[in-house]
């Protein structure tokens, strides 16, 4: 039996805080464009949490490693406007659509066979350039908030051999208490209180499934899943993809009518229970995501006065703690990507074209990224095979 650690559950609590402080917002808006009220908006977020804390404690200890999901981040921005105009109740019918699809997908074994087409040096140089963002948003923050981010970086540059797993839950802590000092933690909006799930009956509506349901199915797929599965690679993780994804679509399909729109593979926060911060030993570090899970259960039962406590803290501080969070991993996938000589030039372009965030046809860079690397990838295997064959053939 694998002894829980305190550096487990403080990196499952800062992992679920990053996420929720960072996007519930979104959640927020794509809710209220279908027309929610104030129970069904509530029943979103308690359906999310209920989803990916039941998804994330399965998987990580039927597995014994650090399998997390997440909402889909992506698809929740997709919906703030392909939502416009439709009912809540073919919103529902249109989760319902795109989870079946993700089921699919899952029984079969269609990502298995994707996922083995990518080096691992693509797989990290891909997860380099989505944590870029984080690791650039540290130092921006500094504009906003200049004196308790400057303190932040400070003691993760001098405390790190002092405080090890703990670093980024003191450093937490410490920002939180310099906002309350300074007057910036506004707890005027936080409410407490427990979740009652809200069933919506779904309305199926062709336009809804085809104009909703599909980009949702897609963007879910190609923005999300992927870079999940790369996090997992990147990290020296083998999973059987297809049983995961299904996992997901089930989830989807349970929880659709509740508000649970989409269910995936999570990547930054999944790289946040990956990393040495969670645990020095990889083989153990499945207890953050068990961890991690726990308070997921937990946000989704208290549904909105979780946001609502996590909304509290400013931006910029929760832009810096997810920086610091993510450094170790950033620094271990930017070396990853370079070592193979072979591959080092298509990792290169993966890493740029997915740090640029260039979003096209409704899809992120993350999965353009891969799209580059790999066709570079395989051109100059071709290459490199024509000019072998072309030397034997001369020397014969």
């Amino acid at each position: 039996m694998t002894k829980l650690k305190l550096s487990h559950i403080s990196t499952g609590f800062i992992a679920v805080f990053i996420g929720y402080a960072s996007a519930a917002a979104i959640i927020f808006q794509a809710a209220n464009s279908a027309g929610g009220n104030e129970a069904q908006i509530a029943s979103w977020f308690w359906a999310l949490g209920i989803g990916m804390g039941a998804s994330t404690i399965l998987l990580s200890w039927f597995y014994k490693k650090p399998i997390v999901t997440a909402w889909s981040t992506p698809g929740a921005a997709l919906l703030i406007t392909s939502l416009d105009g439709l009912t809540m109740n073919q919103a529902i019918a249109a989760f319902l659509f795109s989870s079946l699809l993700i089921t699919l997908v899952g029984l079969a074994g269609i990502v298995e066979k994707v996922l083995k087409q990518i080096p691992t040096a693509i797989a990290a140089a891909m997860l380099a350039g989505i944590l870029l963002q984080f690791g650039l948003g540290l130092f921006e923050a500094l504009v906003e908030e200049g004196q308790i981010v400057l303190v932040m970086l400070a003691m993760f540059i001098v405390a790190r051999t002092w405080l090890g797993n703990l670093l980024v839950p003191s450093i937490f802590f410490v920002a939180l208490g310099l906002c309350v000092a300074t007057g910036k933690l506004d707890v005027s909006e936080v409410t407490l209180g427990l979740t009652t799930p809200t069933f919506i009956a779904p309305d199926f509506d062709f336009f809804s499934l085809v104009s909703v349901g599909i980009p949702l199915f897609i963007v879910t797929m190609a923005s999300q899943n992927l870079p999940g599965f790369a996090v997992l690679k990147a990290n020296g993780y083998q999973v059987e993809s297809s049983k995961i994804i299904t996992t997901t679509g089930l989830a989807g399909l349970l929880l659709a009518p509740f508000g649970g729109f989409a269910f995936n593979l999570a990547a930054i926060t999944g790289a946040i229970c990956m990393g040495p911060n969670a645990d020095e030993n990889p083989k153990t570090r499945y207890m953050a995501g068990i961890s991690m899970g726990v308070f997921y259960l937990l946000a989704g039962i208290m549904g909105m006065s979780f946001v609502s406590i996590f909304s509290a803290v400013p931006a910029a501080v929760v832009i810096a703690i997810a920086g610091l969070a993510v450094m170790p991993t950033l620094m271990n996938c930017l070396s990853v990507s370079m070592t193979d000589s072979h591959c080092r030039e298509p990792a290169l372009f993966t890493f740029l074209f997915t740090a640029s965030g260039i979003n096209l046809l409704g899809i992120g860079s993350a999965f353009w990224g891969v799209c580059l690397g790999l066709t570079c990838y395989w051109l100059y295997n071709y290459k490199a095979s024509m000019a072998r064959a072309s030397d034997t053939s001369s020397t014969q």
